[in-house]
């Protein structure tokens, strides 16, 4: 294609845009509305799957030794349940420092181990985090198996209602954001059609005179790949704006809630919006105009 053919195509893409002014502000305008909608769902779900992620790393077993079980073979224990394929992470916990962390939730003046008769009545135990939360009651059965192994606890019932409640609210934001997707499709392509609509006289015109189906399709499609990135700018400005005010008020009001502050991972859905907006609005200039290049 030659430099002043597109040239051409790119100066009636622009009178059309601004002939049709209040038509082409209504395409844009739907444009970004849609888009900001659909990147605030897609932003929820990101926040959604990192916060789910945040608890599910936080699961630990719990696994608790005979109170009689010597130190050596406590370390020696660590090591196998350490070599296990599904374990990411063992810390072991002495009986001291048992004791100690109950001293100090209690208090500093209270001698928890004179209370006792100056035995300690605690265990060693470890803290296991599995490589993948869903392996946890597996690991946990594989443990409570092992020898000199008194107790395993990691909240089973809770955290099988979690696993229940994070599944339930990754499907749900998975059905809620295709929904908002191909409402967001439907009526961008509904609005370019429109725009097409209004001017079908001029293909009507331009294909008695011979020009090919290319030649009245392109400046089509390029004004629904402009009107596609201009509603895209828009809403990614405002998403921008509006996600950062949100992070920083729930990060001084909420400040232990995990959210997504990562810019680059922000930025790079934006730009994946960005190039949805382009490619919808020029899907739905195309599908527009061969319908009426058919009649």
């Amino acid at each position: 294609m030659k430099l002043r053919t597109v040239g051409y195509f790119l100066r009636q893409a622009a009178i059309s845009t601004r002939r049709n002014g209040w038509m082409s502000l209504a395409s844009a305008a739907t444009v970004a509305i849609a888009l900001f909608v659909l990147g605030a769902f897609l932003l929820v779900i990101m926040n959604t799957n990192y916060i789910a992620q945040e608890l599910e790393s936080s699961i630990e077993i719990a696994v608790y030794l005979e109170v009689d079980t010597p130190r050596e073979k406590s370390f020696n224990l660590k090591d196998e349940i350490a070599r296990l394929p599904q374990v990411a992470e063992v810390v072991l916990v002495t009986k001291e420092e048992a004791l100690d962390q109950l001293s100090k939730r209690w208090g500093d003046n209270k001698d928890l181990l004179a209370a006792v008769g100056g035995i300690n009545p605690l265990p060693d135990y470890f803290r296991v985090k599995a490589v993948n939360p869903s392996q946890v009651p597996e690991l946990a059965q594989l443990m409570a198996g092992m020898d000199l192994v008194e107790k395993v606890d990691y909240g089973e019932g809770a955290v099988t209602r979690l696993f229940s409640l994070l599944a339930w609210i990754r499907m749900v934001g998975l059905v809620t954001m295709a929904l908002v997707s191909l409402a967001a499709i439907f009526l961008i392509a509904i609005t370019v059609r429109l725009t097409v609509f209004a001017r079908r006289r001029e293909i009507a015109i331009a294909k008695w005179v011979g020009a090919s189906d290319w030649f009245v399709r392109w400046p089509f499609f390029l004004e629904g790949v402009l009107l596609g990135l201009a509603g895209a700018l828009v809403s990614m400005l405002a998403l921008y704006g509006a996600y950062t005010l949100l992070v920083d008020s729930v990060t001084q009001i909420v400040p232990f809630l995990p959210v997504v502050t990562d810019i680059q991972l922000v930025s790079k859905m934006l730009f994946w919006l960005l190039a949805a907006g382009v490619t919808v609005g020029a899907v739905g200039s195309a599908v527009s105009v061969h319908r009426f290049l058919r009649a």
